[in-house]
């Protein structure tokens, strides 16, 4: 049985090196996926294959699996998140039938891709939150056996407290991640904040 483990990340550099620390150790790239925030344009997309639409090509190699997850990095547009790079099976779910697809505004957007893979809807509201003001959240599907070594490595690059996070927005006024409610652009991010 496969379970997901998520976790969010405020630092960029630390979730791309618990891709990296789960490839290491056997993790199939096909079983992770990493949604960071683009909000400050720091991912460019690579200009040379002519396809303005968004993920395509990058997501595609994702899933054919074996090169390496953040070398499947592409760009998409969330409702109410704003623009983000993906990579993984998160990413093809949200990017839908057509590559690059921009993800629809219905309220089940990132919220229902990440309550399908077993993430609970009060900690999914935390996690897209995080990510509308610039986390990179990181996912992984592993077999029960491998669960406690994969959690360790997730754990051990300051992954956020979702109920801690949960509280601090909460102080704000916030309830629930809405996409329909755009991100005020004098929120700052947390790297911003801190």
């Amino acid at each position: 049985m496969m379970i997901t483990i998520t976790r969010l990340y405020d630092s960029r550099t630390d979730a791309q090196d618990v891709v990296r620390s789960l490839e290491a150790a056997g993790f199939r790239d096909q079983d992770l996926s990493m949604i960071a925030s683009n909000r400050d344009d720091w991912y460019e997309r690579p200009s040379d294959s002519g396809d303005d639409a968004g993920t395509g090509a990058g997501i595609g190699a994702v899933i054919g699996g074996g090169i390496g997850l953040l070398t499947g990095l592409g760009i998409m547009a969330i409702p109410g998140v704003g623009p983000v790079v993906a990579a993984g099976w998160l990413a093809a779910t949200l990017a839908g039938a057509g590559a690059g697809a921009v993800v629809g505004g219905a309220a089940g957007g990132l919220i229902g891709a990440l309550t399908d893979s077993g993430v609970p809807e009060r900690d999914a509201h935390v996690y897209a939150e995080g990510v509308r003001r610039g986390g990179t959240l990181v996912m992984a599907r592993v077999s029960e056996d491998r669960r406690a070594e994969a959690e360790r490595i997730m754990d051990g690059h300051e992954s956020v407290d979702a109920s801690r996070r949960r509280v601090e927005y909460e102080r704000e006024g916030w309830t629930r991640f809405d996409p329909n409610i755009p991100l005020d652009p004098r929120v700052p991010t947390y790297r911003e904040r801190v």
